[in-house]
C-alpha cells in the first residue's frame, strides 16, 4: 500500500515535515509494509521556505538590505546551488512586520530591498528565482524593487524617482538602458494568491493600503498613483495592466514583476507541487493524507489542501485536521474519504495546539486500523 502524506503546517504547532514524521510513525505501528511518501506542502505563505529547503536542498544567504523605509536590515532568501534556485520571500526585506504600527506608511515605503535580495541571486548565477510576495508594506508596483535592479525613473522634468508610492502619481518615463545583465537570463516566476486588479475599488490601493497605514486621502492618491503608473506603462511598453488578474497584489508588485522581470504569476501551491514534482510523487499511491491546523471556508479556494484535491485522480483522501470548523453540508461538497481532528484527541483547544504531535500520530493509528 502506497501513501502519500502531504499536509500544510499545524500554525503555530507543527512544521509540514514535522507533521509527515508524526503520522508515518501512527501508520507504520499497524500497516508496517506501507509505502509512505513524505510530501509536506505551502502555499507560499509561513513556513514556504522550510518546505522549500527540502525539496531544494538550499541553504540560507543571509545579506544586510534596506527595509521599506531605506533602514538597514539583515534579510535572508533559500539558494540551491544544485539547482541554480532562489525562493525570495519580500517580507523578508519589505514586509509590514519590520515596520512598528506608527510607522507604516505606504506613501513612503518601497520594495528596494526584495530588488537587493534579487540582485545578490543574480550575481550568484541563479537561473531560476521563485518570488513570494506576500505581506507587504508597500504600494509602489516595484518600482523600488526595479530601480535596485537597474531601471531608472524619471518625472516630467527629468529628475529621478526613489521609487516610493507617493512617486507613482510622478512618474513620466522609464530607463531601462541600464538594468542587470543577467535580467534577461533568469526565469521569474511569483507565488500569488489573490486576483486583485492594479486599481479601482478592488485594486491595490483600496483593499490592501489602509492595512499598510494608508489614511483615506492616501488611498485616493496611491489609486491615482497606479493609474498613472499604468498610462506611463501602456505608453512605453504597450502593456495594459489593469486587464491582468494579480497586477495589484502586494501593492501592484504583481504587476512590476510582470513589467520589470518578466515573471509569471502563479499560485503559492502551484508552485510548491512544481518543485515537489507532487503531481509524479502520488502516481500508484492508494491514500493520501493531507492536514493543516484549521479546516474552515478558506480551505478549498487556494490553499494547500485545495492544490491536492486539484491534483488527486483515483486516490482516496484523508484529511488531519487541528479543528475543523466547516459545516457538515460544506464537507459533503469535496470527496473527503475519512476526516480526523485532534480536539477530539485532547482535554482542550489548546492541549490540542500544545501536543499536536502526540494526537496526530494517535489519530494516524486509529486511521490505519480501518484499513
Amino acid at each position: 500500500m502506497k501513501i502519500v502524506v502531504a499536509p500544510d503546517k499545524f500554525k503555530g504547532s507543527l512544521s509540514g515535515l514535522e507533521f509527515c514524521n508524526a503520522v508515518e510513525k501512527g501508520l507504520l505501528k499497524y500497516i508496517p509494509d506501507a509505502e509512505i511518501v513524505k510530501l509536506p506542502l505551502a502555499d507560499g505563505g509561513d513556513g514556504t521556505v522550510e518546505v522549500l529547503k527540502y525539496y531544494l536542498e538550499g541553504e540560507l544567504i543571509f545579506r544586510n538590505v534596506n527595509d521599506p523605509l531605506g533602514r538597514s536590515v539583515k534579510a535572508s532568501y533559500l539558494y540551491s546551488e544544485g539547482k541554480k534556485t532562489a525562493y525570495i520571500e519580500m517580507a523578508e526585506a519589505s514586509g509590514i512586520s519590520l515596520l512598528k504600527g506608527d510607522e507604516a506608511n505606504p506613501m513612503l515605503t518601497s520594495t528596494y530591498g526584495t530588488g537587493e535580495l534579487i540582485k545578490d541571486a543574480l550575481d550568484k548565477g541563479v537561473q531560476h528565482i521563485i518570488l513570494g510576495i506576500g505581506g507587504s508594506a508597500t504600494n509602489d508596483a516595484g518600482l523600488g524593487m526595479a530601480r535596485a535592479l537597474g531601471f531608472v525613473f524619471f518625472d516630467q522634468n527629468k529628475e529621478q524617482l526613489k521609487g516610493l508610492g507617493e512617486d507613482l502619481i510622478a512618474l513620466d518615463s522609464i530607463d531601462n538602458s541600464t538594468i542587470h545583465p543577467r535580467l534577461k537570463e533568469v526565469k521569474f516566476e511569483v507565488a500569488c494568491d489573490v486576483d486583485n486588479p492594479l486599481y479601482g475599488e478592488n485594486g491595490a490601493a483600496y483593499i490592501y493600503s489602509p492595512q499598510k497605514g494608508a489614511s483615506p486621502q492616501m488611498v485616493l492618491a496611491l489609486d491615482a498613483g497606479l493609474q498613472n503608473f499604468n498610462e506611463v506603462v501602456k505608453k512605453q511598453f504597450n502593456a495594459d495592466f489593469q486587464l491582468v488578474r494579480g497586477a495589484g497584489a502586494a501593492g501592484g508588485l504583481g504587476a512590476g514583476c510582470i513589467l520589470f522581470l518578466k515573471a509569471r504569476l502563479n499560485s503559492g501551491i502551484d508552485l510548491i507541487k512544481q518543485e515537489a514534482r507532487f503531481d509524479e510523487q502520488i502516481m500508484g499511491s492508494d491514500w493520501i493524507i493531507t492536514g493543516e491546523g484549521k479546516l474552515d471556508s478558506q480551505t478549498f479556494s487556494g490553499k494547500v489542501i485545495r492544490g491536492v484535491l486539484d491534483s488527486i485522480t483515483s486516490q482516496k483522501l484523508a484529511l488531519f485536521c487541528g479543528v475543523v470548523d466547516l459545516k457538515k453540508e460544506d464537507l459533503e461538497k469535496v470527496k473527503i474519504d475519512y476526516i480526523s481532528q485532534m480536539v477530539d484527541y485532547a482535554k482542550n483547544l489548546n492541549d490540542s495546539i500544545k501536543k499536536a504531535g502526540v494526537y496526530l500520530q494517535e489519530a494516524s493509528q486509529e486511521f490505519a486500523k480501518t484499513l
